[in-house]
């Protein structure tokens, strides 16, 4: 993996957002331009009642900000709440997903390095490693809750 030489500049009006594969959450990647291979960034807008997915990393550590309302994760068996400007340093191997059990928008900051090739462009990659058991699995904070919503 090569390092980036120089510096970028990323303006708000730069990000392209989109809805995440499987769970279908808001997200701009702050990185994808600068074609970074050693870290990631990425901003997630939690829907109210909503989850990302229940995952591991094989070698990155990611550390998860809370920029706007109060966050709520799970690291293995513990459930955490972050508040606005609080944050969690996660390591690799620890399963981890992000979840909004309250009626507001959360805006995380997800920053990870290094970056896992297998989840590169292209890479094929056994995703078991990264997703031990089902992906979708809501937190129990969310019992009762429908998430992603069904697609038209």
């Amino acid at each position: 993996m090569k390092t980036v030489e120089g510096y970028f500049l990323i303006r708000p009006e730069d990000l392209h957002w989109r809805l995440s594969n499987m769970m279908k959450i808001p997200n701009a990647d702050f990185l994808e331009r600068t074609k970074s291979e050693l870290l990631g960034a990425r901003l997630w807008r939690m829907p109210p009642h909503s989850a990302n997915t229940l995952h591991k990393h094989i070698r990155a550590e990611e550390f998860y900000f809370v920029l706007e309302g109060v966050g709520r994760m799970r690291v293995g068996q513990e459930t955490l709440t972050v508040p606005k400007h609080g944050g969690v340093l996660v390591g690799p191997g620890e399963l981890r997903q992000v979840f909004n059990d309250t009626d507001a928008d959360v805006l995380w900051l997800i920053v990870g390095a290094p970056e896992e090739p297998e989840l590169l462009p292209g890479a094929q990659a056994d995703k078991s490693a990264f997703y031990p058991v089902d992906p979708k699995k809501l937190p129990p904070e969310l019992e009762g809750k429908e998430w992603p919503p069904k697609q038209p």
